[in-house]
């Protein structure tokens, strides 16, 4: 499984398409074995969902995500869970991974 997540200063952003860097763990028996950082395309709508599918994302952690954005994600086959705490990347996935992620609102509005 290849968990993404956006990120500003090392640290989940707030809105998914406007972060510096997306995390890419990787996941095998709920351990991370391996990170990856990317530098995304620039911004346009659409693209992320496409892009992170090519990296082979299956699940994206976000804070904020407009519906049009979730809509395609999961149709390109990548689960959404909004609402994520702006914390530290890794700490995001493990308490994701340990069954302990809260998932609050989700802070975008279009």
């Amino acid at each position: 499984m290849k968990i993404s997540v956006p990120i500003s200063a090392g640290k989940l952003s707030p809105h998914f398409g406007h972060c510096d860097q997306f995390a890419l763990f990787e996941v095998q028996d709920k351990e991370i074995t391996e990170t990856r950082y990317l530098n995304p395309p620039p911004h346009e709508p659409g693209l992320l969902p496409r892009w992170l599918h090519e990296q082979g994302a299956d699940l994206i952690i976000a804070g904020g995500m407009g519906q049009r954005a979730q809509d395609l994600f999961q149709q390109a086959g990548i689960e959404v869970i909004c609402g994520a705490p702006t914390e530290a990347a890794e700490a995001i996935v493990a308490q994701y991974l340990n069954g302990e992620l809260v998932a609050g609102e989700n802070v975008c509005d279009h």
